[in-house]
């Protein structure tokens, strides 16, 4: 049975809002204009320091992202509390008949206890965010350490997020991917990928699903 694995923020968990009210933060403390959801759906791109970059149209010092980045995640730790999943993630984990992880870019020992407080840690055998002081890189590195760690090659893995490097991760490790276009990237950025996309994660489970029956 393929394996599969979660991504988190904009994923199973509905927190577009939140990010985009922190983002607002970190921008304003560069002298930055805010941006709208939409905007931040059309244009958010990793690495990260490369979107700021763009929006405040002017490339960044090293130093200045990392204030940058310890801005916005201020602003988020202030608004987690009230963030819910998304509206179908139990229902599509629940879903799953293999095995299923979580790969996240939001910080190991933040994640970990969010996960458990949602009531999912069961539903993972891993569980990983990242292990270091500054983020906003890709996610392909990341992704076959999780996977490595685990023991699953790529080719029997499929993976479910939000945005273009959930698919360019996947794709780094010879895994399938679904995404999601109720996350932090609209649709018709994500459909240039060239990998299926949905507007519900139960679809997205489905078609994982699907695919796996196929290559049986």
């Amino acid at each position: 049975m393929t394996h599969l694995v979660w991504d988190w923020n904009g994923t199973l968990l509905d927190d577009l809002a939140l990010v985009v009210t922190a983002t607002n933060a970190s921008l304003a403390s560069a002298g930055g204009l805010p941006i709208t959801a939409e905007e931040h759906r059309r244009d958010f791109r990793r690495p990260i320091e490369a979107y700021y970059a763009s929006v405040l149209g002017r490339p960044l010092r090293a130093d200045e992202f990392a204030g940058l980045d310890r801005a916005f995640h201020d602003a988020y730790d202030a608004g987690f509390a009230s963030i819910a999943l998304a509206e179908d993630a139990l229902v599509a984990l629940e879903s799953w008949a293999g095995t299923q992880s979580l790969l996240s870019m939001w910080f190991h020992d933040q994640l970990v206890p969010a996960v458990d407080r949602h009531g999912l840690t069961r539903d993972f055998i891993r569980i990983d965010g990242l292990r270091a002081e500054v983020g906003g890189g890709h996610k392909a590195p990341h992704l076959a350490a999780h996977l490595a760690a685990m023991g699953v090659d790529g080719a029997d893995c499929v993976m479910i997020g939000d945005s273009v490097d959930d698919a360019l991760a996947a794709a780094s490790v010879g895994a399938r991917c679904v995404l999601y276009s109720g996350g932090f990237t609209d649709a018709i950025r994500l459909a240039e990928v060239g990998v299926p996309v949905v507007d519900s994660l139960t679809e997205a489970v489905a078609i994982a699903a699907a695919t796996e029956s196929a290559r049986a």
